[in-house]
């Protein structure tokens, strides 16, 4: 059981909320404000973002909200509108406290801050300008208590528009894919390769044949721009890729030894939860001999353990059920295929273990697991 807010963005019934709110669901009731209840389903759902879409069966015309055009500036009063505790329509109001906001783990960054009250059941609901304009979709509170602290992140209105309008068109989002492993450039990493700032995203590895290994980029290439667009960190460089359709021709701006290139690459196409379930899916043998079932994390960072097998070598050294695998061998992985992958080559190369990042809670650890002869 899960419940969250949101809004309708159609008259024929189309509802924005998070995709936190939706997820594994099979039954989906939404609530007016009034008490009628109408049954809805999923068109979509888009993890990296956290945006869902419902659409309600109903005849109906509804009342509906469109986003604003205009990104808010710090210090605009706001009006956030949810269904906190489960309680039922609740308005509070606060500002704009910030933009551009990164919030950990969370693939995509430049969130809008408020300091309007937003509580558990907020997600999904719409913060409104004065002009009576959604400029963001409430996504996440900052809370060592888990109540409010006037603290809140909003989903921008120009990032919620162009994905809700992809899941009503396309039930899917298709995103565009440079294929670069990155880790963000620090001012001693800076100073050794002679730029003036730290900004921009380090390359530790372009994947094999993707469009980035294709286009000439090395590993310890540093990504300075695409398009002319200043990169200022990982990030950003995963969300401005991200913006482009598959098989665009962007322009990248690196820095390496010394000087300033420009190479033409032209994008691939990003690997969705689907693709990814499949290929577990043809690979679950493999699986089994790791001794773990597994699954994107819903916000791209890592992969979840579903299960493990109690007598398996995973097991044994400590892996459990709920953890999240962060890299495995020092290789970043966000789907159940990549963690495949990396034991594979690690099999290839005759070691007797892989390495895997673990995070489990607040903590992060490093469990090496035996590789399976079979």
């Amino acid at each position: 059981m899960s419940q969250g807010s949101g809004f309708f963005v159609s008259e024929d019934g189309y509802i924005v909320t998070n995709h936190h709110v939706v997820e594994n669901g099979a039954k989906f009731t939404v609530v007016m404000n009034d008490g009628t209840e109408m049954e809805a389903s999923l068109v979509g759902a888009d993890a990296r973002t956290d945006l869902a879409v419902l659409k309600v069966k109903s005849d109906k015309k509804f009342t509906y909200v469109g986003f604003s055009e205009k990104a808010p500036r710090v210090g605009d009063w706001v009006v956030a509108v949810g269904n906190p505790f489960g309680l039922g329509g609740t308005v509070t109001a606060g500002i704009v406290s910030a933009n551009g906001r990164d919030i950990a783990r969370r693939r995509y960054g430049d969130f809008i801050q408020i300091d309007a009250a937003v509580n558990k059941g907020n997600s999904g609901g719409p913060t409104f300008n004065l002009n009576g304009q959604v400029i963001g979709v409430n996504t996440a509170i900052f809370s060592p208590s888990g109540g409010n602290v006037g603290i809140a992140f909003a989903i921008p209105a120009s990032t919620a528009k162009s994905i809700v309008e992809d899941l009503i068109d396309d039930g899917h989002v298709v995103r565009g894919w440079l294929g670069v492993r990155i880790q963000p450039v620090t001012r001693d990493i800076a100073e050794s390769v002679g730029l003036e700032k730290a900004k921009g995203a380090i390359v530790t590895d372009p994947q094999t044949d993707s469009p980035a290994e294709k286009a000439g980029i090395k590993s310890g290439d540093i990504i300075t721009a695409v398009d002319g667009k200043t990169i200022k960190g990982p990030k950003q460089l995963a969300r401005v890729i991200g913006s482009f359709s598959p098989d665009s021709k962007v322009n990248i701006s690196i820095w390496r030894n010394g000087k300033a290139l420009d190479l033409a690459v032209t994008l691939g196409t990003m690997k969705d939860t689907k693709t990814a379930a499949a290929a577990m899916g043809k690979n679950l043998k493999e699986f089994a001999q790791l001794g773990m079932m597994l699954k994107a994390a819903p916000d791209g960072a890592g992969v979840v353990v579903v299960k493990v097998d109690p007598k398996s070598r995973a097991a044994k050294k400590g892996i459990k059920t709920g953890d999240i695998i962060a890299s495995v061998n020092g290789e970043d992985v966000s789907v159940p295929e990549d963690v495949l992958k990396v034991v594979r080559e690690a099999k290839e190369l005759g070691r007797k273990a892989t390495l895997f990042q673990v995070k489990r809670g607040d903590a992060t650890t490093f469990i090496a697991v035996p590789i399976s002869k079979g």
